[in-house]
């Protein structure tokens, strides 16, 4: 298993990497400007995301002379975090956290608000994914106190995620038998070992990591529903209800409710309108592509993909992009 995994982070790296222009050296094709997306963890949808986004770039380098390159981070509140240092140019974060930095409200508190973020477009749903063995007795959300639960490392959305739940349910930590933070790329493999009972994930579907727990051992997928969460999804606009189709994963063929958040590809004001212009448009121009480039893409809309369920604005070049072609008035 941790042989076929090595290869296969191996193959998405290598994948990506050329198609980010990274491998290979005297490229014909004169550079003007090298942009870089934040990512996620290898297993994870963001990671192939920022890659297909980089490849459709890439394509067209030869008429703008930019070259768009992937960076592994833990995830969303990383990929914030790393923008705020101008370390990165691009990060795909989920609604929620994106929201919380913009505004310097719950993990962004101490930093304070970071008005220069600014939406480029909206990507695939996430619904928040619990992953439980099935001989763990868990049915329901609920199920999960008193069980070994991976709560994921610190950086990533899907942690931040389970801590607005827990808060909102009122549970701590201590609440679990055991709180491992294990990384997202690690939670299949300890799930079907016996050593966590449940994992947690906030990812679009299909998921490459729910797949595996589903197929090396008896796995269910968890309902995340009731009156708490109806009350989340309620008081916070960047979250809604959503539900996972049946028969996607082994032994799932019923459809899996839950909530979830929407994928955001993120830019600084300090990124140039030329940039973004020329991202948004390699990507919207190339959308058949595009939406073969991972089966989380199969369903994107264009005219959903402006519509994003946070409250910032859109990078001004983005918005010149979109009103060209009337998807903005």
């Amino acid at each position: 298993m941790a042989f076929r995994n090595t290869i296969t982070s191996f193959v998405i790296a290598f994948g990506v990497c050329v198609a980010s222009g990274g491998i290979f050296a005297g490229d014909p094709v004169p550079v003007k400007e090298v942009v870089t997306i934040g990512t996620g963890g290898v297993t994870g949808v963001y990671y192939p995301t920022g890659g297909a986004i980089c490849r459709l770039v890439n394509k067209s380098r030869a008429e703008h002379g930019i070259r768009c390159a992937t960076e592994s981070t833990a995830g969303s509140i990383a990929n914030l975090e790393q923008m705020a240092d101008k370390d990165i140019n691009f990060g795909i974060a989920q609604s929620d956290w994106l929201y919380h930095a913009y505004n310097g409200s719950s993990e962004f508190a101490k930093a304070g608000p970071d008005r220069d973020l600014r939406i480029v477009f909206s990507l695939h749903p996430e619904p928040f994914t619990v992953v439980a063995r099935a001989d763990s007795g868990i049915k329901t959300i609920d199920d999960i106190k008193g069980k070994i639960v991976n709560i994921g490392e610190v950086g990533t959305g899907q942690r931040g995620t389970l801590e607005t739940l827990m808060k909102a349910k009122g549970w701590t930590e201590k609440d679990f038998a055991q709180a491992t933070e294990l990384k997202a790329s690690a939670q299949a493999s300890a799930l079907c070992a016996g050593e966590i009972d449940v994992m947690i994930y906030i990812v679009g579907h299909p998921s490459g990591a729910v797949k595996e727990a589903t197929t090396s051992c008896d796995s269910v997928l968890v309902d995340v529903t009731g009156p708490v969460i109806d009350k989340v999804v309620s008081d916070n606009n960047y979250y809604r209800h959503e539900t996972i189709p049946g028969g996607l994963y082994r032994g799932n063929e019923q459809p899996t409710k839950s909530f979830g958040v929407e994928s955001i590809l993120v830019a600084s004001v300090d990124t140039s309108e030329e940039v973004v212009y020329e991202v948004v448009k390699a990507v919207f121009e190339n959308f058949d592509i595009f939406r073969k480039l991972h089966p989380a893409f199969a369903n994107l809309e264009k005219e959903k993909m402006v519509q994003a369920a946070s409250g910032e604005s859109f990078h001004p070049g983005a918005l010149k992009y979109f009103k060209e072609v009337g998807l903005i008035k």
